[in-house]
């Protein structure tokens, strides 16, 4: 529970996570335009399956932004870094992170075991 008030109620932590998402932004505005493009579609998308505080959310976007700098010094175009199907790329990212689909997954799995789950074998 305290991990709960922690994330959504620590106006320092809330403050600091503002001033951080600002200067990360600046990074994707100074961006060629459609890795700014491809940045915001993804950055949508992944908030959809967002758990929690975002938290996990924000170290994978801030973590993207290295990519696409470092993909855009290089001179690759965007789709060189994301691949054609820039869907399998957000999933991989995705892999790591708290998602709202896996909470959807364990609540289904628990409440079926709670009801029709085998008894544990005092083997």
């Amino acid at each position: 529970m305290s991990d709960f008030f922690n994330d959504y109620f620590n106006i320092k932590k809330i403050m600091g996570s503002n001033r951080e998402y600002k200067r990360q932004m600046k990074r994707v505005k100074a961006m060629p335009e459609d890795y700014q493009y491809v940045f915001k579609k993804i950055q949508n998308h992944m908030w959809m399956f967002a758990a929690g505080a975002g938290y996990d959310m924000m170290k994978i976007h801030y973590d993207l932004i290295d990519l696409f700098e470092a993909g855009a010094a290089d001179g690759k175009q965007v789709l060189e870094i994301t691949g054609d199907d820039v869907a399998a790329f957000c999933e991989e990212l995705l892999r790591g992170a708290r998602t709202y689909t896996e909470n959807w997954r364990e609540a289904l799995n628990r409440d079926i075991q709670k009801k029709v789950g085998k008894p544990k074998s005092s083997g």
